[in-house]
Parts: structure tokens; sequence; C-alpha cells
């Protein structure tokens, strides 16, 4: 596997691989190549049954990814915020659901217990968890609270040595077989968003599966209910304590999401540009009609224009000024010109771009999911909004 695979096949048009360190190169190809040999040829018949892979998970474990950019002494790799995003672009070309699988695991519930738990919390959970012998969860979407999430009713009620938490949370990936569920509940003292740890088999929580997605169909999400769930005290998240945490922990998630968004984007350009070569039409190779060289053109501007601004992302991380807006709006453009460059692939494949063993049709099926999740495109375009104007727009005026 060469290291320049970018100029290998002619996706790095601004030479973006420049900006790497070699540990980085080593990171990426090692996600590409595990991917390419073990992922995309199994992912097809996962996704057409909506089963989850867990046959891959130990697999998915000996490259050593889990909890990214975590510290060692928590057995978690530390490697650099570019290379995460590499790892997120690399799994979302094999397969959106694996991604998304490692998102919440690693992403969301590691980066909660990391940012948010005690010293103790973060021995006991995250070694584990960076080897993936178990599995995390995050809770904070609830079924009458999807964007405007900082309004969740699910209560945490202090009650002795512990709390007692009830409510209900929904689209909530890996519930149904993680080891713990990062739960986020309103204190119903002073009236304050708090985390807490909710252990595998607690009595009281309980999970139903999601089934009839169009995208991510590997992924599992949940429908979680809460019923007088006891949580010691020792579980709650000691520095989670109001939704400026929480949406700290969110702020960080977006980052890897627009790296996602650029690793769909990776895999239909690369699809489509290896079959408009193989492709003939009236006799002649599809890759000679001016048309297709326009598109092609176009969907190559908008891969560079997300490439840019995920490896500048990356760079703004390393100085400390990854803010809300900035997030958002790397997921706003990413997400966008994702989406376009999905649609483009699928229609230049013709009737074979719906087929899933030709891909793209499923990676624009996992790009609508993108779309969608850590907060949507119009959320998104809000908070920016509000980084420009300092006015807050959520709810209108009066």
């Amino acid at each position: 596997m060469t290291a320049d695979i970018g100029k290998a096949l002619g996706t790095d048009y601004y030479k973006v691989e420049e900006w790497m360190s070699e540990e980085d190169r080593r990171i990426r190809d090692r996600v590409r190549d595990f991917c390419d040999r073990e992922v995309i040829p199994v992912m097809g018949r996962y996704w057409n049954r909506e089963e989850f892979p867990f046959e891959l998970v130990p697999r998915l474990a000996e490259l050593n990814i889990a909890g990214h950019v975590i510290p060692r002494e928590y057995g978690c790799p530390e490697m650099s915020n570019l290379a995460a995003g590499l790892v997120m672009m690399e799994l979302s070309r094999g397969d959106g659901s694996l991604s998304t699988f490692l998102g919440v695991h690693s992403g969301l519930a590691m980066t909660s217990i990391a940012l948010c738990g005690s010293e103790e919390q973060r021995q006991r959970w995250l070694p584990q968890m960076a080897r993936l012998e178990k599995i995390g969860a995050f809770a904070l979407t609830e079924p009458d609270h999807g964007s405007d999430v900082v309004m969740l009713e699910t209560t945490a009620e202090k009650d002795g040595d512990g709390w007692v938490l009830n409510g209900s949370k929904r689209w909530i990936g890996n519930a149904t077989f993680a080891d713990v569920v990062v739960v986020w509940a309103r204190d119903m003292e002073d009236g304050e968003i708090k985390g807490f740890l909710v252990e595998k088999g607690t009595e009281g929580f309980e999970t139903e599966r999601i089934e009839g997605k169009i995208g991510n169909r590997s992924s599992w999400q949940a429908n979680i209910t809460l019923e007088n769930v006891r949580v010691p005290e020792e579980n709650r998240l000691e520095n989670a304590n109001s939704f400026a945490d929480t949406s700290t922990v969110l702020t960080n998630t977006r980052y890897g999401v627009a790296w996602q968004a650029l690793g769909h984007a990776l895999a239909c350009y690369e699809a489509a540009v290896s079959y408009v070569k193989e492709r003939e039409i009236f006799g002649m190779p599809e890759a000679t009609f001016q048309l297709t060289q326009y598109r092609l053109a176009g969907m190559l501007a908008d891969l560079t224009q997300m490439q840019l601004v995920c490896f500048r992302l990356a760079q703004l991380m390393d100085q400390g000024e990854l803010t809300h807006g900035r997030a958002s709006l790397a997921k706003l453009i990413t997400a966008r010109k994702g989406r376009q460059i999905c649609a483009e692939a699928r229609d230049l494949l013709g009737g074979n771009g719906v087929l899933v063993d030709y891909l793209v049709g499923k990676h624009l099926a996992d790009m609508e999911i993108i779309y969608t999740y850590e907060g949507t495109d119009a959320v998104q375009s809000l908070i920016v909004g509000r980084s420009i104007t300092g006015e807050q727009a959520f709810v209108p005026a009066g």
C-alpha cells in the first residue's frame, strides 16, 4: 500500500498529504488497508440485512484506534487530531455504519468520560473501551427533542447515596449491546443537565432497536426507556454539570462527523472515476464525453474544498481554536458537498448506481444520515449565524 494514496488515485489535487506526519500516514494507511480487505467486500450483505458486523469488532480493536486522541495512560492511542480525522474518513470510505459505531463509542462515549469523568471513572472504563472489550453509547436525544436537545425532559433525582433516572431517549447508537451508556438528564433540584454512566443490566433500563432505516442500516440505534433507574453517585460524571459540558463533547464530535462526510464523498468520487474509465457508451468510454468530465471536475472541486476545511480544522484543534461555530461550519460544508458528490456519482453510474454492490448507492443513503445527525443543516446554520450576529435565532422572536 503506497503512502501517497491521494496522488495514486488522483484525489489529492492540492497535495494535502504534505500536511501529514509519517505517523499520520501510517495510521491512515492501516485503516484504509483494513477497510479494503475486510470491510468493503462484506458490508453490503450486512447493510442489506440490517445486521451489525459483530465479527469485525475484534479486528477493529487490533487497529488500536479507539479513543483517538485520549492519552496513552488510559490505554488509548493518543494520536494527533489529524490522524483521528483520517481514521473517521477512512472508516466512512469503507462503510458508514462501522464509522458511526466507532464515532459513538469513541467520539461520544469515551470522550464524555475523558472530558467529564473523574480519574477513577477514566481508569475504570477507558482502557477496556480502548480495547473494545467494553462498548459505549451516548444517550442525549429524546423522542420529542431532536435539534432542541437542551430542552431534554429525562430527569435525575438525588436519592440517598445515588440518583434515580426517569425518561426516554431515541436514536441512541450502540445502546442495544453497550456495556455502558452515558445518559444525560436534568437534575430535579437545580435544573442543570448532568451525565450518568448507566451500566448494562441495570434494572429499569430498557432498549428497543429501531428498524427500517434507509441508511447506515448496519449501525443499530435504539429507543431507551428509563423507569426508576438507580445509579450510584460514583457513576455520575463529576465534571458534567451543565449543558455547556455536553456541548463541549458535541463540538468535538462534529469534527469527526465532518471527516465522515469526506470519507463518503471520497469513496463515491473514486468509484465514479474508475467506472467512467471502463464503461462504454455509444461505443466510446464514458470518460471521453464532455458532460462526464464537467461533472467530475465539479465533484473534485467540492472534494478538494472538503479536504481543505477538514485539514484546517485539525490545525485549529491543535491550536485550541475549535469553536462551536467553526465545528458547525465544517459540518455544514462537508455534509452539503458530500451529499452532492454522492448524488453525482450515483447518477454517473446510471442504473448500476442503485445497486449495493457498486457501493455509491449505499454511500448516498448513508450520507443522508450524516446530513441529519449531530445537528441538521438548519441547526448548524443557526449556530454559525449566532456566531456572525451575536443573536440567538433558534426560537423565533416573540
